[in-house]
């Protein structure tokens, strides 16, 4: 029986498949997330410090011919300049009043910061989504008088680069003289990783790995599926066909080798139930040397105990015949009606004078033995009006077993016996009588017949005194 796991370690996959999967995707999304991050880190870097050095050196232009013009030219210059996708203005004070605490931006203020060559507070740095229509002129406060410069419109973005799309970047720069040059400029952004076509690629390398690895592991396991089955099969089925020794080595090996002990197991069963039969066959010669010898004693007392010794003799080992001669394993599964089977036992009981009943559906479609599962149940009926003075016969259908019990009215069996009395030639009565007795083969024959066909027996109290004997058969081929 498997114990319960720790709460982390019941996610994990009870089948080989199940596990193998995990594993691979575990792996793939382990190396898929280190290569995205560097990736990424590499991308943004670039992007941030190419772009940073190519505005730098386009507002160290304009900030340099503003040092060197009066105060009193600059607004004029910057109407006539003319700076390529950038709006400029120039004032005593930032028009930010502090920078953008975004990583976006901070990663663009520290490459301005490091290509202009300047303190960290003498620059300033607004970054933000550009609005549908909205011009370059309104990234920085109204009232300003800003240059004539042509204000960019964003493209759309499937004719953007891969992952890029367009922000709006406000800046203010502090000059020589302690006044500031403001500017404005489309800024090409990059867009989430998770939108790129990239990760859409690393999605479906990731889809196509896990399914060949589904697929692998399903075909490697699938040895393992059918040997399971197989062993399965044996333990219904001494006589079961072999398995087919194909496919890599490691799995004909495993064939060959659990063929190999089917057979040996084969060979164990019939020369231990040849033994049984021949020395049971062997015994009947001298047993009727004694009873011929027994009624030519003098004394008739001793004459009659020896003589019902003799035939107590000869029950057990034809009982011991039959026994070796039914078994279960030599008979085909043929598709039969239960309830039937079980109806016209306890009608045969009940022709006999006994009481027997029947409650059940009136036919139970089932795959089995007919002569095995006739005898476990007559053995079981026979038992019920032996030792409990009636035989009261029940049957359930279920769509995967069907489950058939036999309650008496007897003195039952006590706990510590019910696992006894399965084993062959033991009994709980301990007269010699056959009549009181029996041989002690009864539940032994059951148990077999019932395990044949992959079921169990169960004793148990019955609710107003007696023994319930529960047989339950999964439905299907055994």
């Amino acid at each position: 029986m498997s114990r319960a796991l720790p709460w982390p370690l019941h996610l994990w996959p009870d089948t080989l498949v199940g596990r193998a999967v995990l594993v691979v995707l575990i792996g793939l999304m382990l190396s898929n997330l280190i290569g995205i991050a560097v990736y990424t880190g590499e991308r943004i870097d670039l992007a941030s410090t190419t772009w940073g050095r190519v505005l730098a050196e386009r507002v160290v232009q304009v900030a340099q011919v503003l040092d060197e013009t009066p105060a009193v030219e600059r607004p004029a210059l910057l109407r006539e300049l003319r700076v390529p996708g950038m709006r400029l203005a120039w004032s005593s004070r930032p028009l930010l009043e502090q920078s953008d605490p975004s990583w976006q931006a901070r990663r663009v203020h520290r490459a301005l910061r490091e290509a202009l060559d300047i303190p960290a507070d003498h620059l300033r740095i607004h970054l933000r989504p550009l609005a549908p229509g909205e011009r370059l002129s309104d990234a920085l406060p109204h009232g300003q008088r800003l240059g004539r410069g042509a204000t960019p419109r964003p493209a759309p973005h499937a004719a953007l680069p891969d992952g890029v799309e367009v922000r709006v970047l406000a800046g203010s720069l502090a000059l020589g003289d302690g006044s500031w040059l403001n500017f404005a400029t489309a800024f090409a952004d990059l867009r989430p990783f998770w939108s790129t076509e990239f990760f859409m690629i690393i999605a479906a390398t990731l889809v196509i790995a896990l399914s060949a690895s589904v697929w692998a592991v399903r075909w490697a396991s699938r040895p393992l599926t059918t040997l399971a089955a197989a062993a399965q099969r044996l333990g219904l089925d001494i006589g079961a066909p072999p398995l087919s020794e194909q496919g890599p080595r490691e799995v004909r090996l495993a064939s060959c080798a659990f063929n190999e002990m089917q057979g040996r197991l084969q060979g164990f069963v019939r020369d231990r139930t040849q033994m049984l039969a021949a020395i049971s066959h062997d015994l009947r010669t001298p047993i009727t040397r004694m009873r011929l010898r027994a009624e030519l004693m003098d004394d008739p007392d001793q004459r009659r105990k020896m003589l019902s010794d003799l035939a107590e003799m000869e029950t057990m080992i034809a009982a011991t015949l039959s026994f070796a001669r039914d078994d279960p394993a030599r008979e085909s599964p043929k598709p039969l009606d239960l309830a039937a089977l079980l109806q016209s036992l306890v009608a045969d009981a009940a022709d006999a004078g006994a009481a027997a009943t029947y409650d059940g559906p009136a036919h139970v479609a089932f795959t089995g033995r007919p002569t095995a599962l006739r005898r476990a149940f007559d053995n079981l009926i026979r038992n019920a009006l032996a030792y409990g003075g009636c035989a009261r016969v029940t049957a359930m259908a279920a769509e995967d077993t069907v489950t058939v019990a036999v309650a008496d009215d007897g003195p039952g069996i006590p706990p510590e016996e019910r696992e006894r009395v399965f084993e062959p030639f033991y009994r709980i009565e301990g007269s010699r009588s056959r009549d009181t007795g029996g041989v002690g083969l009864g539940l032994a024959v059951v148990r077999s017949a019932v395990r044949a066909h992959g079921g169990e027996v169960a004793l148990d109290p019955g609710p107003s005194g007696g023994l319930t004997v529960t047989v339950t058969l999964p439905r299907g081929s055994p």
